[in-house]
């Protein structure tokens, strides 16, 4: 059998720095004294992991009962857990732009998985996020930041897309990224047992970007940890703070666990999927906890991006899952962890209602960065939800369904559009018809629809919603008939 962990192919690092920031740090390497004020040094760092398809109830802290994931359970009984934070979108690609802008991902045409260019054409959506929306990266990388990301993008540079930004043009110093970004990247390895040597997927990413490297499909986010805290080492040498996104492939599928944690059926592959992925994720915070200056200034966020693929993650007590506007499908597990910056411990915070819009106007916030010009959040900026007792948004929330996914997992009419406010919960068509109302206040798992009981209430909301997705640029959601799944990844061993 070949040795799984191939070496670097061309592989290179790529910087990228806005002209202003390389004025600045030519000015620092002329006045040394200057490198970082004491102010500046006690500016948070801030981590933000990412997972991919991971349901509610999959943390063991979380309710999962079977499978254990320990050290994010740590990082949980030092912090907060938050059970009502929402992403913005029931797929990645939305979901992803929407907590890296802080504003609605339909603004910027991506409203469900990037693909190649027919299929976004087809959809109505862009073919990558334009870069100048405002990130987060951005924002903080002009204000002394370093910033860094480390694992899947999906925001532009996939299958056919190889003319998109690299992931450095949106205010990232340093990347590296899966398939489904530009810039250097790990490719993955498959490997099960009874397998003489590895296989290889996504073969034509190569073409993606300078550099990559060939690697275990198992041992990607330990790829993208060892990538990260070198990183981390070079922010802190300089007295630099840092900002680094650590979003893992795991838990998508398909499902590659070691071949020594190989288990029986979909659901079984997942969860060793699941345990793999903290245990290497262990790596990460070890470098933080043991650090006393990290530990006491750095903030760290896990949650997912959307909710459970069918029959892997766990969505818990609601309903839905990926690509539903029902609970499962956008109602994330949250954990907060910061033992100087978050001001609460083992605490699980069952009332603050806010989403992943908001985690861009807060983070600025409590890193004391400018927000940026003539710029209009969607989010709110709600620091007590980290640094006091909780918050709530005092706007609604709105959801507006892929529009490739008005059938899936067996639901043959999706909602279109959703709405929280309050404690209600509001389900529609595009033109408000065939509405649904939930109390989550006492009726979380969306079972009992009220809508008949609370007319005015159901008028109100839907006049509100359907005012909000038309002042949103369309996509083809209305049009879309899904056509034959083709094929797209190319195994080759």
């Amino acid at each position: 059998m070949i040795e799984p962990h191939l070496s670097f192919q061309h592989f290179k690092a790529t910087t990228l720095r806005s002209s202003c920031c390389l004025l600045v740090f030519t000015l620092i390497a002329l006045c040394p004294p200057l490198v970082a004020t004491a102010a500046e040094q006690q500016r948070p760092n801030v981590v933000l992991v990412f997972i991919d398809d991971m349901g509610w109830e999959d943390f063991s802290c979380f309710g999962n009962q079977d499978a254990q994931t320990p050290r994010i359970d740590q990082m949980a009984r030092e912090g907060v857990r938050f059970e009502q934070f929402y992403v913005n979108s029931p797929i990645c690609s939305p979901s992803r732009t929407a907590i890296s802008t802080g504003q609605y991902p339909q603004r910027w045409r991506i409203g469900s998985f990037l693909n190649n260019r027919d299929h976004n054409n087809e959809r109505g959506i862009a073919q990558w996020l334009d870069p100048a929306a405002p990130m987060l990266a951005r924002s903080l990388q002009q204000s002394g930041y370093a910033t860094g990301h480390f694992g899947k993008w999906h925001m532009g540079g996939q299958r056919n897309v190889d003319d998109a930004p690299y992931i450095t043009e949106y205010g990232f110093d340093e990347s590296l990224t899966n398939f489904e970004g530009m810039g250097p990247k790990l490719l993955p390895l498959t490997l099960k047992p009874g397998d003489d040597e590895p296989g290889r997927i996504w073969a034509d990413a190569e073409r993606l970007g300078e550099g990559y490297r060939w690697m275990l499909r198992s041992k990607i986010t330990g790829g993208f940890v060892d990538a990260a805290i070198p990183f981390i080492d070079e922010a802190q040498k300089n007295n630099q703070p840092f900002y680094v996104n650590l979003w893992p492939d795991d838990v998508h599928s398909p499902f590659w666990p070691p071949v020594d944690e190989w288990a029986d059926g979909k659901r079984g592959l997942y969860l060793s999927v699941l345990e793999e992925m903290d245990r290497q994720l262990g790596k990460l915070f070890d470098r933080i906890q043991n650090d006393e200056d990290l530990r006491n200034n750095t903030l760290v966020l896990i949650c997912s991006d959307n909710g459970p693929e069918q029959g892997a993650g766990s969505a818990g007590p609601f309903r839905g899952q990926k690509t539903h506007l029902y609970e499962g499908g956008i109602r994330s597990s949250l954990i907060a962890w910061g033992p100087g910056i978050v001001t609460r411990t083992n605490a699980v915070d069952t009332t603050s209602v806010f989403s992943a819009i908001d985690l861009v106007p807060t983070l600025l916030d409590i890193t004391a960065t400018k927000h940026p010009q003539d710029t209009t959040f969607d989010g709110e900026s709600l620091a007590s939800v980290f640094t006091g007792d909780g918050q709530s948004r005092t706007a609604p929330i709105f959801f507006r369904r892929p529009p490739d996914r008005d059938s899936y997992y067996g639901v043959d009419d999706l909602p279109d559009l959703a709405m929280r406010q309050g404690k209600w919960k509001l389900l529609c068509e595009y033109d408000g018809s065939s509405p649904e109302l939930y109390d989550l206040d006492s009726d979380r798992g969306e079972t009992t629809d009220v809508a008949a009981e609370h007319p005015n209430t159901v008028a109100e909301m839907t006049k509100d919603l359907v005012s909000w997705h038309r002042s949103m640029p369309a996509d083809n959601g209305a049009t879309y008939r899904m056509k034959p799944k083709k094929r797209e990844r190319r195994r080759s061993k």
